[in-house]
């Protein structure tokens, strides 16, 4: 199963929508978009890598959304409301303010929304035949989580959109059925944009999506383990979190010290309450794959680790040093979603603390694990695993990843963030590094991606940022910090043809 037809040999490139150039400060689903498609196409690449593409609230960070069903419309492309008639070419000119070379959140977040809403009220006051009736359509079928999201953004803007749902007046909190009756009534028009702003989203990721399988190019997305406790899923669906009496988590989500942190990471997420999910059949897991699955190909499941068994943090706690493994779900989960959507296009996430348990369930359904080239060469106890010549087929490798620094960076910045390790020991990293790929220490990003081009592994992906050839400066997060992170962007015009080709030729050579 983890190879043939899902994982056939190939190679891609990791970038995030938001990473997107383009003069309206944040990247989207616009010409940008459809011009990196044609680079992945013209440098012989079969998959383009995206991370979490919801709602994103806390941080920024697209692994804290407001709904795990819902797109992010920070992601809607304004040309495309300027091309079908809902925005005048003039309104989009100013965009010339913002940076070129990050998203700043906190000025591009108010500007883009008062376009969308003004795109918004002009679709839902002039829209009629076809374009409405497809608007109808999509509200309807997706009503099952669309009524509930669009409803709780609308009460956020309503109750101060920085307090949590827990801060809300009461009977809105705990949804009692006639004040959702009158909010419903009370925030009708609110509602309706933020139907619209779905209906858009979906309908331009639709389009691109149709696009990239054009030019034989697959989508591989990403599914978090968990969600937000400020989202939609856990105010309509509270029987399913491990939640106190006042809707606050009663433990949170993390994991214990690792490569990134001599503290851990405490993510803060809602714990599930899987007893309940598994009396439901696990009914809303399979939903939510379910509707990954309709905008991706394959499926990166996020802390793959924590279905067999996950770190848990009690008492207010404020690092994730203290917290204890319990037993998850296991496989029971998984095949209950293999059941109902036959088998699954998914890439097991196993990194961190891994154990003969959770490789187990991995092994049984046959879904290929990561392996992270910068890991490779240090005192990680996966390793030697990460090594080229111990790579097995079913597998996914990995120059670095989202969370990882660039390569260059990596490879120039000895110390730096990395407080659980010394410089000599990573300086010894170095060395090891030099003497298995054999190299001077020029062009680190183009070996690695030469490494993992050669390896026997069948699916090879590599940040665009080492594609670059960037340094620190471009890194996308750095775990266990909550500001600053998901702002990076590269500049229109990086794409040179130049590049194209020599990926291209990597690509050809080792028959990817």
């Amino acid at each position: 199963m983890a190879s043939g037809p899902t994982f056939p040999r190939s190679s891609g490139i990791l970038l995030h929508p938001t990473s997107l150039p383009g003069p309206f400060g944040i990247g989207d689903l616009g010409t940008e978009a459809y011009r990196f498609v044609d680079f992945l196409k013209d440098s012989g690449q079969r998959l383009w890598q995206v991370l979490p593409l919801g709602p994103t609230g806390y941080g920024d960070s697209p692994y804290q959304c407001f709904s795990a069903f819902a797109g992010n419309p920070l992601l809607v492309s304004l040309e495309r409301l300027v091309d079908k008639g809902l925005l005048p070419a003039a309104s989009i000119r100013e965009a010339a303010i913002f940076p070129e070379e990050e998203t700043d959140y906190g000025r591009v977040i108010p500007w883009k929304r008062r376009l969308l809403g003004s795109a918004g009220r002009n679709f839902l006051a002039h829209a009629s035949g076809e374009a409405r009736a497809k608007f109808e359509t999509f509200c309807a079928h997706q009503a099952s989580w669309l009524d509930d999201y669009a409803l709780f953004m609308a009460l956020k803007q309503t109750h101060s959109e920085e307090f949590v749902w827990t801060h809300w007046e009461p009977s809105a909190r705990a949804r009692r059925p006639e004040a959702m009756a009158h909010w419903r009534r009370q925030l009708a028009n609110e509602i309706d944009l933020h139907r619209f702003y779905q209906f858009e989203f979906f309908d331009q990721w639709r389009a691109l999506k149709q696009q990239c399988a054009a030019c034989g190019i697959r989508i591989m997305g990403d599914v978090p383990i968990y969600v937000a406790h400020d989202s939609a899923d856990v105010w309509a669906h509270t029987e399913y979190f491990e939640l106190d009496e006042k809707g606050n988590p009663a433990a949170v989500a993390g994991v214990p010290p690792d490569y990134f942190s001599a503290t851990g990471q405490l993510w803060g997420n809602p714990l599930y309450r899987w007893d309940v999910l598994a009396s439901s059949g696990y009914r809303w897991w399979i939903d939510r794959l379910a509707a990954t699955l309709s905008m991706v190909d394959i499926i990166r499941l996020d802390h793959f680790r924590g279905f067999e068994a996950y770190w848990a943090v009690f008492g207010g706690e404020t690092t994730a040093v203290n917290g204890r493994w319990i037993k998850g779900p296991g496989a029971a989960l998984l095949q209950a979603a293999v059941d109902a959507l036959g088998d699954l296009p998914l890439v097991a996430e196993n990194l961190g603390v891994i154990t003969p348990e959770v490789e187990a369930i991995r092994n049984q359904f046959g879904f290929p694990g990561m392996s992270i080239l910068q890991f490779a060469f240090g005192n990680d106890p996966q390793g030697p695993d990460f090594r080229p010549h111990n790579y097995p087929r079913a597998r996914v490798a990995y120059t670095g990843t989202h969370d990882c620094d660039t390569t260059v960076g990596w490879w120039t910045s000895v110390g730096k963030g990395e407080s659980t390790r010394t410089d000599e020991e990573i300086r010894k990293e170095r060395d090891y590094t030099r003497r298995y790929l054999d190299l001077d220490g020029h062009d680190i990003n183009w070996a690695f991606i030469r490494a993992l081009m050669a390896s026997v592994a069948d699916t090879v992906i590599f940040p665009l940022q080492d594609v670059l050839g960037l340094g620190s400066e471009a890194r996308m997060n750095l775990p266990a910090t909550a500001s600053g992170n998901w702002r990076w962007r590269f500049k229109a015009g990086a794409l040179a043809p130049a590049l194209s080709r020599r990926l291209r030729e990597l690509t050809e050579v080792y028959e990817r």
